[in-house]
């Protein structure tokens, strides 16, 4: 019998369960964040650790006399009936620093997730990067720095849904983990995300910012750092589940189509009054977006960044599909330097897991003037185009209203089938007629003296009478107009023929 040997088992996994002690548990609930093991249990259904029996170990004549276990737990679960694997940091020991991690439980985590081809979920709280400067008299050397397994981290972004949450202070290689994802979350107060916090910050650049201020929700959600903000860590597992649901569990598998109880047939005659009249006038994109896809199934992603651009995950008839559009209430819904970066990061996504692409289109174009061109816009719009253009998945464009200039013409990849239908507000061009019009014609109204003002308006009149969409389907430059309330059974018809042809597998570029 191995009674003793079983006995000592038991004893080390409860020596691992007390994690950093008791005052250090009661000092991480004090700062209102739950423990590591509180998190697994609230995230998952089902639990195996992996590594439990991992850390630093005293010994006394050979016995054991004291335990600290590594700082970070991993392990396979169930979230929501979907395989995970998760890789969690513990920031009662040693403020989740790598330094006592044990970085091959990390690394494993990372491939073991790649290889088993199931989605992994970061649960990210501390600095993950080299600890210390106290280390230098502990070790008595120092090292150059390097990050063992990346190229697991980057090769996942290629092969499985990864979901990274902040739940508490993130820096250094935590805050690239974190990043180094498809969806990134944090929680409202409780978590930061930075480089270097604010003391380093302070003693390198002479800057005094408290943490909130330095890398808080209001701060990285604005820079585009993380994608979801939660409310509490029971929403942020509560996004995970959501996020996860609407992905597949590897590049080699498609989406999950979902029960779906929304009529796929149902009309929505709000939709005709959409769109106001008056083309300088804005109007409610979400609103548009709520009607058209499946009841409560929209979830925006990165909605405090680059705000003039909207991207979201959503379902047709219980198709996973992502979704792209503008937010004319921002810039007019023109196209700004991180909107084309925001662009790009989500249509690589959608690429990666097969997600067909519905792009609600009102473009005026690229933001334009100093600030635009000190942001080199047309050099991140033309990547943004780029991926538009590498895109394999099927792709439809629902032509709300403007649709003007190259940032106009990233509204698909022209180049393949597309469904393409237009609403009856369709306005499109190289040019929009107000500003166009005084550079077309600069000379003729130069010449016009007194009567520029009244010549100006007889040409917008002439103008005017041919823009209208149907004489741009009368040419089959617009391959359909339709009524705008019929908007959701035309895409839920094309989703469930585009979920035909999707083809599963790993793309041969994934951009980080």
């Amino acid at each position: 019998m191995w009674d003793p040997e079983l006995a000592e088992l038991k004893h080390r996994k409860d020596l691992a369960a007390r994690m950093g002690g008791e005052e250090r548990v009661a000092r991480q609930h004090a700062t209102g964040r739950l423990t590591v093991r509180e998190r697994l249990a609230a995230l998952t259904d089902s639990w195996q650790e992996v590594g439990a029996l991992a850390g630093r170990a005293e010994y006394a004549e050979g016995r054991l006399e004291s335990f600290t276990p590594s700082n970070v737990i991993i392990g396979r679960a169930e979230v929501d009936g979907h395989r995970v694997v998760v890789s969690a940091d513990d920031f009662t020991v040693r403020g989740g620093a790598a330094d006592a991690a044990i970085h091959e439980k990390q690394i494993l985590a990372e491939r073991m997730a790649g290889e088993m081809r199931v989605p992994l979920v970061r649960l990210i709280d501390g600095t993950g990067g080299g600890g210390s400067v106290k280390q230098l008299e502990e070790y008595g050397r120092t090292y150059v720095p390097y990050n063992p397994g990346w190229d697991q981290v980057v090769a996942n972004l290629g092969r499985v849904p990864v979901v990274a949450l902040a739940l508490g202070p993130v820096a250094g290689l935590g805050a690239a983990r974190l990043v180094t994802s498809h969806v990134s979350i944090m929680v409202k107060e409780l978590s930061q995300v930075f480089v270097a916090g604010p003391a380093v910050v302070e003693a390198g650049m002479g800057e005094s910012l408290g943490k909130e201020e330095l890398g808080g929700w209001r701060t990285v959600a604005a820079a585009g750092t993380v994608d979801l903000v939660a409310d509490s860590e029971q929403e942020a597992f509560a996004l995970t589940r959501r996020v996860l649901g609407y992905l597949p569990r590897s590049a080699w598998r498609l989406p999950p189509v979902a029960e779906c109880a929304d009529d796929p047939r149902r009309l929505s005659p709000e939709l005709r009054a959409a769109v106001p009249r008056d083309r300088r006038k804005p109007y409610d994109m979400r609103a548009i977006m709520d009607t058209v896809f499946d009841e409560g199934s929209v979830l925006e992603l990165g909605r405090r960044h680059a705000r003039s651009t909207i991207t979201a995950l959503a379902r047709l008839a219980g198709r996973p599909v992502a979704v792209l559009a503008s937010d004319p209430r921002f810039y007019g819904g023109g196209m700004t330097a991180q909107g084309a970066d925001k662009t790009t990061r989500f249509l690589d996504f959608a690429e990666t897991f097969h997600l067909p692409v519905v792009h609600l289109v009102d473009q005026p174009g690229f933001v334009i003037g100093g600030a635009a061109e000190r942001a080199a816009t047309i050099r991140h719009g033309a990547r943004a185009l780029a991926a538009v253009y590498q895109s394999t998945v099927p792709w439809a464009s629902v032509l709300v209203r403007r649709v003007f200039g190259v940032a106009g013409a990233a509204h698909r990849p022209h180049h393949r089938y597309g469904l393409r239908v237009a609403w009856p507000s369709g306005d499109w061009g190289s040019l929009p007629i107000e500003g166009g019009l005084e550079v077309a014609f600069k000379r003729l109204l130069a010449e016009a003296g007194p009567d520029a003002e009244a010549m100006k308006a007889e040409i917008a009149a002439r103008l005017e009478a041919v823009r209208s969409p149907f004489r741009t389907a009368e040419a089959f430059l617009v391959e359909d107009i339709v009524d705008p309330a019929e908007t959701r059974p035309v895409l839920t018809a094309w989703a469930r023929d585009a979920y035909e042809v999707l083809e599963p597998g790993p793309r041969a570029t994934t951009r980080p």
